[in-house]
């Protein structure tokens, strides 16, 4: 299978899951080419902020003293010692790790305990496949899992940063809201650019409708399946959100993941309306590579009907019957004007044809139309 059909079998299938079928629960089994994990944690309040990369486990505990909220953030999955590690520091149910190292996952959210697991698919520009982000919200701390290095979350650590607005005043779970709402956020650039690329796509079926274009029409409607797995299952998290009683999460962000979900509703709508109009591109390509085939037709038949008549008639005089053994044999080749006069008919049968095809706008622009037919 070529690498482009695998990336496609990808984006359609998401990730395969990599725990044996009847293994216990909470076996960790992170893909083969998963990343090291690399532990950053960023620790604030109102007084202050401060960051560090690359923490090991045993300082965890100082920042969690130190500071009012801890954010821990974990980029790879690859090392299961090092999961299980943060997993028995903050109090991880194994079921949460396990999904956490078990790609694949469906948007969802979870109470164990004392803490929220949320799982949602987090977008990248330029990239079909989704990447899974997995949040534990507990007291205090807000730990979150990447599959890679690199997300779309750095608006909200130049926010921590800055001290704009009310995230560093705020607890974990509003830091925890900021962080579902850049994930979704990041979605409305991404389908603005599925927007342009369907435009073209539309652009080019109606001009040239050449084959390697329905391949890409498939391709993109294949993205959209992928984008819509990520998408509409977070209508039910951010629900379950606003509506779960949960001391987790306070009255006032609340008010703010119930934007989040209008903004979930929103790139619902707009995934439908592109899967439509995907879908529809590839019914426009076959209705032009139609069209485009019966105007060949026609040509070739208009072309066939004005020189049938005209082969007939060079058929008659190509039959060599010799006129001197009987006056009815073709008298015509012993006249003076016969060569002149079959070319003459010859012309004026065809001249006479394409009048007859002009008049019922068979050829040159249609002058009739197709309920002028009929005589007024």
């Amino acid at each position: 299978m070529s690498k482009k059909h695998r990336n496609r079998k990808r984006t359609l299938h998401m990730i395969p899951r990599t725990v044996k079928p009847g293994a216990p629960p909470g076996t960790l089994a992170p893909r083969a080419d998963a990343d090291t994990p690399e532990v950053s944690v960023l620790g604030f309040g109102p007084d202050g902020l401060a960051e560090e990369a690359g923490v090991a486990d045993a300082e965890i505990g100082d920042w969690l003293a130190r500071w009012p909220t801890t954010w821990v953030n974990v980029d790879g999955l690859g090392d299961p010692a090092v999961m299980r590690a943060l997993a028995e520091r903050f109090g991880v149910h194994p079921l949460a790790l396990e999904d956490v190292v078990n790609l694949g996952q469906r948007p969802k959210v979870e109470t164990y305990g004392d803490q929220l697991f949320v799982v949602v698919r987090m977008a990248r520009a330029g990239r079909p496949r989704t990447e899974q982000l997995s949040l534990i919200l507990g007291p205090g701390f807000l730990l979150t899992f990447q599959e890679e290095l690199g997300d779309c979350l750095d608006p909200v650590r130049e926010r921590l940063r800055t001290g704009r607005g009310r995230i560093r005043t705020a607890g974990a779970d509003y830091l925890a809201y900021a962080l579902l709402d850049a994930v979704v956020d990041q979605y409305f650039p991404i389908l603005e650019d599925y927007g342009e690329r369907l435009e073209s796509l539309q652009d080019r079926v109606f001009r040239n409708p050449e084959r390697a274009l329905i391949e890409e029409i498939q391709q993109v409607k294949q993205e959209f399946m992928a984008l819509r797995r990520a998408i509409w299952p977070m209508r039910e998290l951010f629900t379950a959100l606003v509506r779960d009683d949960t001391d987790l999460i306070d009255d006032d962000t609340r008010l703010y993941l119930r934007d989040c979900y209008d903004h979930v509703i929103q790139l619902m709508d707009v995934v439908e309306s592109y899967r439509e109009l995907a879908s529809s591109l590839v019914d426009a390509y076959l209705s032009a590579v139609s069209f485009r085939s019966n105007e060949v037709m026609k040509v070739l038949t208009i072309v066939g009907a004005i020189f049938i008549p005209l082969t007939f008639i060079a058929g008659i005089y190509g039959m060599n019957f010799d006129p001197e053994a009987s006056p009815w044999n073709m008298p015509e080749l012993g006249w003076a004007y016969g060569y002149p006069a079959a070319l003459g008919a010859m012309l004026a049968v065809a001249g006479g044809l394409v009048a007859f095809f002009l008049s019922k706008g068979w050829i040159g622009g249609g002058a009739r139309r197709a309920g002028g037919g009929a005589e007024s």
